[in-house]
């Protein structure tokens, strides 16, 4: 098996050396990740008239943090292109898979939840649902905390049998990838798996003024997203940040993936590429739209 990773938070995250020493039991990984941090993205690719770059690593992992270099399993291969997390998806698909795609792409580990609507903006389910577009199984993994040292134990004791499962069973169906969530708790805490619907709700008062201190906690700085500390701003701009808080809509229930992760459970949800809204077009066509003008 030939396995994808690629995540939103960089090449450098813990979490993809995390994923990658899950993911290696499996099959030979190629790592094709972003250079810099690009949460938020989407499904949004790097088109324009500007250089793409391009670094292979080969075998030699290039993240700072301890790597066990002596752990058993297949080969990695490490890449990076600066570009967004469909992009290399995009890139790896055209360049080196161009004549065998990969058997799945598997984005993540993020840092941060993805469910309920955040998973509209998410670009870890973004490089998915662009593996999914062009017909390979994918699967996008987060752990609900931006802490750039977390604690990615409970996903490396329960995603590598959830992701056999998973790919035993994978439907024979269009567009489908999977978005699952690991609470940010001890591995021993976490209570089960339980399959949910991406919850509803909405973030509110999302601009604040800019502040470089606000995500550094966190291990997040305006460098690590290619910007500055101290911006040049023009004058009569005004400086601001989105930040924001999820504001819960009450028709959710219990198997919204977010309450199921609040609750201690790693959330399953099946995504479609296909956006298609099935009921309301029948509804549509009961309620005669279909028109001819001749």
């Amino acid at each position: 098996m030939h396995i994808l990773i690629t995540n939103d938070d960089g090449y450098q995250a813990k979490g993809i050396q995390a994923l990658v020493d899950i993911m290696r039991q499996f099959g030979k990984v190629t790592v094709i990740a972003p250079k810099k941090h690009q949460s938020g993205m989407s499904m949004a690719v790097s088109l324009g008239f500007k250089q793409i770059a391009h670094k292979c690593f080969g075998e030699e992992n290039p993240n700072t943090f301890p790597y066990d270099k002596d752990r058993k399993g297949y080969p990695v291969e490490w890449h990076y292109v600066d570009a967004t997390p469909a992009s290399c998806v995009k890139f790896g698909l055209n360049t080196m898979f161009a004549d065998n795609y990969p058997d799945i792409v598997v984005s993540g580990i993020n840092h941060g939840s993805n469910a309920a609507t955040a998973s509209c903006y998410s670009g870890t389910l973004g490089a998915a649902e662009e593996a999914a577009l062009n017909g390979i199984p994918a699967i996008g993994v987060s752990l609900n905390t931006l802490h750039p040292d977390a604690d990615f134990n409970g996903v490396a004791r329960y995603f590598g049998d959830l992701f056999e499962k998973l790919l035993a069973e994978w439907p024979n169906k269009y567009g489908v990838y999977y978005n699952v969530n690991f609470p940010d708790i001890p591995a021993d805490q976490i209570k089960g798996i339980r399959t949910g619907y991406q919850g509803k709700g909405r973030w509110i008062r999302e601009f604040k003024e800019w502040d470089a201190e606000h995500y550094r906690k966190y291990g997040i700085t305006p460098e690590l997203l290619g910007q500055s500390s101290n911006p040049v701003v023009e004058e009569g701009e005004d400086l601001y940040m989105m930040v924001g808080e999820f504001e819960d809509d009450p028709r959710n229930t219990a198997e919204a993936d977010h309450l199921l992760v609040s609750e201690g459970y790693i959330s399953l949800v099946a995504h479609n590429v296909d956006c298609t809204d099935y009921a309301e077009l029948n509804r549509l066509k009961d309620n005669n739209f279909d028109i001819d003008f001749n």
